[in-house]
């Protein structure tokens, strides 16, 4: 069969090729790739940044925003054949640490966690791929292809999870929430604040297009200024760009009591000119919270499950911004500016 592979840490050695069947060791469903999301990860896996090779081997399949069809439910799934399905990304460690020993990978305190398409597991960028079903999260089937939008999804709800968890350490009535970008995570955290019926502003660079339009789709208040320029303090603020001066100012601009969560990871960049201490004292004076969330563990998958079963088709169905077949996966990883989702479809749903 076909797959998307790269030889990890070595720039441009991705490419297009035949690999082996699926072991049946991997898990007991086999499944039929439908489609697979392309981020910026996947991108930088590709450029050589980082990424890891099952042991023994020198090349990973690419991919870990996933969806397929059951060809082989396998025994005790309690799947059938033509369900769809995603998989879950993160394993935990062998050890395990405690945190994973409970079922909260997502929060792995010594880092030998594995993960599917990024870390010592191949991914989901094959023709058919296999999975356990502790592992398998089944997608309601009037979505589609939209499932594949589950992944990103599924680490927003965990940032929701954490924030509203967060907040409770006092009385709290959260009313606004800033969202600032509006790539995926944005939109999706947008959507989900909106579904929590909280006042949500996104906040990007983009003054015209289909983002603003997205974000007014939800009910949602779209602003391209800076964050520091904004006439209100939210109460919640979703920080997905990763950049320095707007992570900065979030800190600043955030209500009293307020909860700042960081999904962006940015890398490098300028200095923010605001003293840091500044930022401190302001985050202190005022109770503010200030954490960092990254992937999710079953419980949030089933979340953004559910999510999306509420969410309007048409308008997630915008969010995908460009589909290639996986001969042509390098066009996919070259976005432009307009790219929201890019999908890589091996089969039609």
């Amino acid at each position: 069969m076909k797959a998307i592979t790269v030889e990890p840490k070595q720039p441009n050695s991705a490419r297009f090729e035949d690999v082996p069947e699926p072991d049946s060791r991997d898990g007991s469903i086999l499944v039929e790739a439908i489609a697979v999301g392309v981020c910026g990860t996947d991108v930088e896996i590709v450029e050589g940044k980082y990424g890891w090779a099952p042991p023994g081997q020198t090349r990973l399949v690419l991919g870990h925003e996933s969806l397929g069809r059951v060809l082989d439910p396998g025994p005790g799934s309690g799947l059938t054949k033509g369900d769809l399905i995603v998989g879950i990304v993160r394993r935990p460690d062998p050890v395990p640490c405690p945190n994973c020993a409970v079922g909260e990978w997502d929060m792995c305190r010594n880092g030998q966690y594995t993960e599917r398409g990024i870390k010592e597991i191949h991914g989901f960028m094959s023709a058919r791929w296999r999975i356990e079903p502790e592992y398998a999260v089944k997608v309601d089937s009037s979505l589609g292809v939209l499932g594949v939008l589950l992944e990103p999804t599924s680490v927003v709800a965990k940032a929701w999870e954490h924030v509203l968890a967060v907040g409770r350490r006092a009385f709290w009535e959260p009313k606004t929430v800033l969202v600032t970008g509006a790539g995926p995570i944005g939109l999706l955290g947008a959507l989900l604040g909106t579904q929590l019926g909280l006042d949500v502003h996104v906040l990007a660079r983009t003054t015209t297009g289909l983002k603003p339009e997205l974000v007014r789709a939800l009910g949602a208040t779209y602003h391209s200024c800076s964050v520091a320029s904004l006439e209100f303090e939210p109460d919640v603020i979703l920080e997905c760009t990763g950049v320095g001066q707007v992570i900065a100012e979030s800190l600043l601009k955030i209500a009293a009591s307020g909860v700042v969560c960081l999904t962006g990871v940015g890398h490098g960049g300028a200095v923010p000119k605001i003293p840091t201490a500044n930022i401190a004292s302001s985050v202190v004076l005022k109770n503010n919270m200030l954490f960092g969330s990254v992937n999710a563990n079953k419980r949030h998958w089933f979340k953004a499950a559910e999510a999306l079963a509420r969410a309007d088709r048409s308008w997630l169905a915008r969010l995908i911004t460009k589909r290639e077949r996986p001969e042509n996966f390098q066009q996919a990883l070259s976005r432009d500016s307009e790219d929201i989702k890019v999908v890589i479809q091996f089969a039609e749903v």
